[in-house]
């Protein structure tokens, strides 16, 4: 990836984490969230946060409950997931956020079971998922190359991307806003 996109990438990560690392969650009590080169810290800590990736689409919304419980159990502080590209807009501009695609209601689950969220926006799904987690249509678009710096590509990603971050800051579910939400990843891994 060209240095042009390698920016792009860095500024948007940047955006993002100030963006959702200011405030307390609804879910918890009020928290600071920043970091350093080592480490998150909330409130004043460092804190070794233990993830357990739950992928929402790969079970049923009744399964979710018990799934987000084992994971408190188990030890998990924070719930991580991938968006998948292919299930929230299976045809261009066409949305769905129903079902086992129930982005809000999952996130909502986690945060009233009292745990943080990681959401990997993607695009890309490296996680066995059909296409990578990128819509078939995508693949249509004149001149697009998968993963790598090009135009096409960044402004059907930068169209999604957008659209799953309005969703959250549209339904409250960001730290700052007193949402579970604590970090969020784009997803790339450049196959250059």
């Amino acid at each position: 990836m060209g240095s042009e996109g390698r920016t792009f990438l860095e500024l948007l990560a940047l955006y993002l984490f100030i963006q959702f690392s200011v405030t307390a969650a609804n879910y918890f009590e009020p928290f600071n969230v920043t970091y350093d080169h080592r480490a998150l810290i909330i409130d004043g800590k460092r804190r070794m946060l233990i993830s357990a990736g739950i992928h929402y689409p790969r079970a049923t919304p009744q399964m979710w409950p018990d799934l987000i419980a084992k994971a408190k159990e188990g030890g998990a502080d924070v719930v991580e997931s991938y968006t998948f590209w292919n299930g929230h807009e299976p045809v261009r501009g066409q949305y769905n956020f129903e079902g086992r695609f129930d982005l809000v209601k999952f996130v909502r689950l986690v945060g009233d079971s009292g745990l943080y969220f990681l959401l990997r926006i993607g695009p890309y799904v490296c996680a066995e998922w059909n296409f990578g987690g990128f819509p078939v249509w995508l693949r249509d678009i004149p001149g697009i190359e998968f993963r790598t710096d090009n135009e096409p590509f960044k402004s059907e990603m930068q169209r999604y991307v957008t659209k799953i971050v309005d969703l959250l800051r549209e339904e409250k579910l960001l730290s700052w806003q007193g949402g579970p939400i604590i970090l969020l990843q784009v997803v790339i891994q450049s196959r250059t």
